[in-house]
């Protein structure tokens, strides 16, 4: 695979030589960008606390690398909206949910860990999926935008100007909730009848907030599921359906086929609206090239779990998830952190660390990984991330 249209160079290389390129552009002139809020929409991998701010049960070792304590966060540190808000000289997204100490000016973060694109059928409390679909995070933003136009004249300052909607910059990363969800039940070809679905209703979403003013969206497209340590211990699959990177074929090829059933929906929505910015971002490539490769890139461990119990090739149990400790069988089993998860790709056995995170994001500022070609440089005069 050609990495940024670079050969012989490291994606880690590659990305260092841009980041450095882009750092020196910035500071020839005045820091300033056409994007003044971010308003995101997600799960777990882009929430900013939404979930602990209404279901408080966070603890450590979550938050240890960044922010030193559990944030809502569910990984060691920043997440991607972290890194793209810190890219566009924009604070961090305050969830929508939190109702203490949240500031509004530059953006909302909608984003829960657990949710789905389509409205779950079941309680929380019974399956463990979040109430906070995609719709709903739709009507957050609807009703986020009539509190502005009713309370923004009235000097309310945490929240933006009425004509924010329109220098804004709308990310999606969500929908491998519904892709995993019930995918060890009825497996793959199951799946696959409601992923259409899935696709409408992220495109009819970026079509409402379209009629709300939003003109730039950018939808980053799933994750390699086959490569997870939660999903290689849980999912049904046969050793000849792993690659030579330790990574399940089969799911991993249909997590394809639905990234390119969203790619060319995507590609009819930009042809109804020819004023907006309608984008597919294929993180899928990034992370799939950082499990297979992680040593190539900064890192040492693709399908290990840093914060798990057990150890083994993926130190992921099912029974004993980060940061907790149960009885099994008369043990006492504490899932712990390991001490560099700078070296690894996968935090808690689901979700990325920060430092894959970090890798996925500098690819994002790259512009290689997207379709159509786009530029964010040419909207805002790209920060460091640190």
């Amino acid at each position: 695979m050609k990495l940024f249209k670079m050969k012989k160079m490291s994606l880690w290389s590659s990305l260092m030589v841009v980041w450095f390129l882009l750092i020196a552009t910035s500071n020839l002139v005045e820091s300033k960008c056409a994007f003044e809020a971010i308003f995101n929409f997600g799960d777990s991998n882009t929430d900013t606390g939404g979930f602990y701010a209404a279901f408080p049960s966070q603890g450590s070792p979550y938050g240890m690398t960044y922010f030193k304590k559990p944030v809502g966060r569910p990984t060691d540190g920043r997440v991607i909206v972290d890194f793209l808000a810190q890219a566009l000289g924009l604070p961090f997204l305050s969830p929508y949910l939190q109702s203490i100490g949240s500031n509004y000016k530059h953006g909302a973060n909608f984003a829960t860990s657990a949710s789905t694109v389509l409205l779950p059928q079941t309680s929380l409390f019974v399956s463990g999926v979040s109430p906070f679909s995609l719709e709903i995070q739709l009507r957050q933003m609807k009703e986020f935008k009539v509190k502005v136009d009713e309370l923004q004249s009235k000097g309310n300052t945490n929240l933006p100007s009425p004509d924010i909607f329109g220098k804004s910059l709308y990310t999606f990363y969500i929908g491998q909730n519904d892709f995993t969800g019930n995918l060890a039940r009825i497996g793959i070809s199951g799946v696959k009848q409601y992923l259409p679905k899935v696709v409408s209703q992220i495109t009819s979403t970026i079509k409402e907030i379209y009629g709300l003013g939003g003109r730039t969206f950018m939808v980053l497209n799933l994750a390699p599921i086959g490569c997870y340590p939660m999903f290689l211990v849980e999912l049904p699959h046969e050793s000849s359906d792993i690659d030579q990177f330790g990574c399940m074929i089969s799911y991993n090829n249909a997590v394809v086929d639905y990234n390119n059933m969203l790619k060319e929906a995507l590609t009819q929505t930009r042809k109804e609206f020819s004023d907006a910015n309608v984008v597919y971002v294929d993180t899928h490539s990034v992370l799939l090239e950082l499990f297979q490769h992680p040593t190539s890139h900064g890192l040492k461990y693709g399908t290990t779990a840093c914060c798990g119990q057990g150890g083994g090739a993926y130190n992921f149990n099912q029974q004993v998830f980060c940061g907790n400790t149960k009885q099994i069988n008369g043990q006492t089993l504490t899932a712990t952190a390991c001490k560099d998860p700078y070296n690894y790709v996968s935090w808690d056995g689901i979700h990325a660390t920060e430092a894959a995170n970090k890798l996925t994001t500098y690819a994002i500022l790259n512009g290689s990984y997207f379709d159509p070609p786009f530029s964010l440089q040419k909207f805002c005069d790209i920060q460091p991330i640190g």
